[in-house]
């Protein structure tokens, strides 16, 4: 009897604590449906924070970080539409497709060959005009020419972009694109509105521990040295040339600077060498990206080409010099960079 009122009390305690479990089951899913599901939003808070751009022509740019998200819920799509001149006319120039080399793999610095860099990009067609579907980041490919994209000192263009997402969408009118005329080198001496020249040349980026050869007592500085960059016309090839001339604008042999790393001196291939120039193949633009390898300045912008010599002065010192020109190509062809010492050469050989 008593073993039957055990089991008695044993039943009557699991059917409650099962009673008690599915209340408490039915409470929680109670509560879940009265928490309402988080619906994505546009905030208003949410901006382009730049509504001017003023790409090169010539060069592909990329405007990254334009867009500030604030409450609008990610993912997003962004669409670039009613792209348009300033006389409200449509630029297909913009809009239409045009052949461009995209990167398929990363470049690194370290390519052996242009066939090898050729090997991780590709052509494609673009718009000239693109904005990144997710980001709102903006591409100005390179393709964009003078001859048939209005730039400055012209108006320019209109665009507006629609951002949507599952909550709603929103558009951001009259965004101004601004080109600029092509600067194909940089440094440059074209003015950036004309495109036409303002000097004819300009001077070197670093120099030295540089004597003269004629006035030993004096080094050389930024003033002392003419550089010109140059494009052959018509271009054949895609070389770089580097060329050295004395005070006569006669050609120096480029062995003199006797410690150069001729083999990285650039990113180039085939060097040849001569008691004249050193010419390089290369694959344009110069730089290819903007990355720091050991052929660029250490942010990456531009290339540097540093030409260096040793030699003993007087008393047995060990004396090593340097000039050279930070710098960046952007539109293919047979370009060369000379240099013309103006007032006194280098000095390159040992006192006595």
């Amino acid at each position: 009897m008593r073993n039957n009122n055990r089991k008695d009390m044993y039943c009557i305690i699991s059917r409650n604590t099962a009673y008690m479990l599915l209340c408490f089951m039915v409470a929680l899913s109670a509560c879940t449906k009265l928490v309402p599901k988080e619906r994505n939003t546009i905030g208003g808070d949410s901006g382009f924070t730049l509504d001017t751009y003023e790409p090169i022509l010539g060069r592909t740019t990329y405007f990254t970080d334009n867009f500030y998200q604030g409450s609008t819920t990610y993912p997003a799509d962004f669409k670039i539409i009613n792209v348009r001149r300033r006389t409200g006319e449509p630029a297909p120039e913009l809009t239409d497709a045009f052949p461009v080399k995209a990167w398929k793999a990363a470049y690194t610095g370290e390519e052996k060959s242009i066939a090898e860099i050729e090997a991780k990009r590709k052509e494609e067609y673009h718009s000239i005009l693109e904005m990144s579907p997710h980001t709102g980041d903006i591409t100005f490919w390179g393709a964009g020419k003078s001859d048939f994209v209005f730039s400055q000192p012209d108006s320019g263009y209109l665009f507006d972009v629609e951002l949507s997402n599952s909550g709603g969408r929103r558009f951001f009118r009259n965004l101004k694109l601004m080109p600029m005329k092509e600067i194909p080198t940089l440094p440059t001496n074209l003015n950036n509105l004309t495109g036409q020249p303002v000097r004819e040349n300009f001077g070197i980026s670093f120099i030295e521990n540089v004597t003269g050869a004629k006035n030993s007592n004096r080094n050389l500085g930024f003033d002392d040295v003419d550089v010109y960059i140059r494009k052959a016309n018509p271009s054949t090839r895609n070389t770089l040339t580097f060329r050295f001339l004395d005070t006569l604008y006669q050609p120096m042999d480029p062995a003199i600077f006797n410690t150069t790393d001729w083999e990285h001196l650039v990113h180039g291939f085939n060097m040849k060498k001569t008691d004249t120039y050193v010419q390089y193949d290369v694959a344009y633009p110069i730089p290819l990206v903007n990355i720091p390898t050991k052929y660029t300045t250490s942010d990456g912008i531009t290339a540097k080409a540093a030409f260096t010599w040793s030699r003993i002065g007087f008393g047995g010192a060990r004396i090593n010099a340097s000039f050279g020109l930070n710098f960046a190509i952007y539109d293919p062809g047979d370009w060369e960079i000379v240099f013309a010492f103006k007032k006194d050469v280098p000095k390159t050989t040992d006192d006595l």
